[in-house]
């Protein structure tokens, strides 16, 4: 695991294709992921050379002690533990960042991130559709 360096179009490029893999309902353009390295905390995972997933840890806000954890591993390497790994540390991070209450956020169509959530003692409180989507994303908060 690593961060993402802001400065680094390869970082930036790698964080990407692993949010629009995993993500394929919300692309996000290499600005939108430079823009969201500003606010959040982003991170790479690989195994060796090789990329197999990406963390997103959304701090608490102002007056707030709530963080949102998200890991995205790719398909091919799903089911191998880097799962875990990267919900731990991303964990560890919002937790040192002050969170309190912890959220997470799945597409609806990944039955395997929904199943670790649920593993991992997230609930369901909310789902919505963004526009001009069609699968819904599921909001969870670790309970």
């Amino acid at each position: 695991m690593h961060p993402v360096n802001a400065a680094s179009d390869a970082a930036l490029s790698d964080w990407q294709y692993v949010h629009n893999t995993v993500i394929p309902t919300a692309v996000l353009s290499l600005e939108e992921v430079r823009e969201r390295s500003g606010r959040h905390v982003l991170h790479l995972a690989h195994l060796g050379d090789t990329l197999v997933g990406c963390t997103t840890v959304r701090p608490p806000a102002a007056g707030s002690t709530t963080a949102t954890v998200i890991a995205r591993v790719l398909p091919a390497y799903r089911g191998r533990g880097f799962g875990r790994e990267l919900y731990s540390s991303a964990l560890a991070q919002a937790r040192s960042l002050g969170a309190e209450v912890i959220e997470t956020v799945v597409l609806a169509s990944n039955p395997e991130g929904l199943a670790f959530a649920h593993r991992a003692g997230f609930v369901e409180f909310d789902r919505y559709v963004l526009p001009g989507d069609t699968v819904p994303f599921v909001d969870l908060r670790l309970a």
